[in-house]
Order: C-alpha cells, then sequence, then structure tokens
C-alpha cells in the first residue's frame, strides 16, 4: 500500500467495536498511539487533552462502582456535559434509531428488553472486555474550541491504532457516570469526564462486530459554491 492508501484504509475500516478479545496490548505501542495523537493540531498548540490509562486495579475498582452505581437509587445519573440534543428531530431522529436498533437486532435485543438492554449498557461500563482502558478529561474551565481540538486528539488516536491492527471504542456513556469515575480514578473537580477508549483486538465472532454504520453521501451534506 502506498502511504496515502494506507491512511484511507484505516479511516474507512476504523468503526467502534463493542466486543474485543484478551489479547494483550504492548504499553510501548499504547504510548506510541498517544504520541501520534498529541500531533494533532490544537489552537496556539493549548494541547488541551488529557488522558488516563487504566491499570488493572484502577480499572477493577471502576468496574465496580458503575455496576453498584447501575443499580443505586441514590446516584444521581446524569451526563456532565450535554452530548445529546435535547429534542432529536430529522435526519438525526431516524439516523439514531436505525443505529441503535441496527446494533440491538444483531444481539437479539427487542424492543422492551429491559433486561437484555441492561446486559449491553454493563459490557459498556466494562469497556467491552477490552484489554487497555482510557479515561480522556479536559479542563473544565476552557471553552468550545478545546473540545474541538479533543475531538480531533481522540481522533488521531482512534485512526493511528486502526492502522496499527487495533480496534476501538470511544465511548460517551462514562459521562453520565462521572462521579463514579471521578470518585474512583481521583479525577478533579476542575477536569470534566469527556470519554472513555476501548483499545484492543476484536472478537470476529461477537455480533455486535458486525455492525456497520451507513454514512451519507457527500452530496447530502456538502455544498459547492461559486
Amino acid at each position: 500500500m502506498t502511504d496515502a492508501a494506507t491512511v484511507e484504509h484505516a479511516i474507512e475500516s476504523r468503526r467502534a467495536i463493542r466486543a474485543f478479545l484478551p489479547d494483550p496490548v504492548d504499553p510501548t505501542l499504547v504510548r506510541r498511539l498517544l504520541e501520534l495523537a498529541a500531533c494533532s493540531p490544537s489552537g496556539t498548540n493549548m494541547q488541551p487533552w488529557r488522558v488516563r490509562i487504566l491499570g488493572p486495579q484502577a480499572r477493577a475498582r471502576l468496574e465496580q462502582g458503575l455496576i453498584a452505581g447501575l443499580d443505586s437509587p441514590d446516584l444521581p445519573i446524569e451526563e456532565e456535559y450535554r452530548y445529546y440534543p435535547q429534542t432529536f428531530r430529522e435526519p438525526y431522529l431516524s439516523r439514531r434509531r436505525k443505529v441503535g436498533w441496527d446494533l440491538y437486532s444483531l444481539l437479539g435485543v427487542v424492543r422492551g428488553d429491559h433486561e437484555g438492554m441492561k446486559r449491553q449498557t454493563i459490557a459498556n461500563l466494562r469497556f467491552f472486555g477490552a484489554p487497555v482502558a482510557l479515561m480522556v478529561t479536559i479542563d473544565r474551565d476552557l471553552e468550545i474550541g478545546s473540545w474541538l481540538d479533543l475531538g480531533m486528539f481522540v481522533q488521531t488516536f482512534l485512526i493511528a491504532a486502526q492502522a496499527h491492527g487495533l480496534d476501538s471504542c470511544p465511548q460517551a456513556i462514562f459521562a453520565r457516570f462521572h462521579p463514579v469515575v471521578r470518585r474512583e480514578l481521583a479525577i478533579p473537580e476542575s477536569e470534566v469526564v469527556v470519554c472513555g477508549i476501548a483499545l484492543g483486538k476484536a472478537d470476529p465472532e461477537a455480533p455486535a462486530n458486525r455492525l456497520v454504520p451507513e454514512r451519507e453521501p457527500v452530496e447530502g451534506f456538502t455544498s459547492w459554491l461559486d
């Protein structure tokens, strides 16, 4: 492959993986992926990203706390920041519904199957069994431009991982459980819990990994102005 073809393949083949093999990932490679992600552009070179790589003990504490929090009526389960609009409208509503039910169909979860949905939520909170778990935060006092920079950092990390033969899943669910994440990982109030990242090798036998979301054609979101 040419360099351009390699980059294009990494971009086009990357997708959210929701079941991983237990095969370990070399920590040196994880560090290299972070070095590559750090090449992402940021306004006036602020580099507003913060990453925590979870070791076995930290991850076990976090996952236990999250599962307990899922069933706790005392834990306020609300996002630390608003990821989605308060009211969905078209075309976003249809796209959201389609990818959701396409996934649940692969998992054999039908409408109203609350236990099946809960199982998938637990899998999500356990980083889908990935051997590497990361938590991404940003300083609370930064503005939307820095959030854009952080998004480019995460995307660069995901694409770099794909180019190195690793699969990934960015996970916004952790923002909903930020009190638990903050407590178990000792994250100060001055940082916003943005997302987690699951990293490893996809389980090729897992039904969830057959999901390939549809993408809009260029004509659907582009205007060519004279």
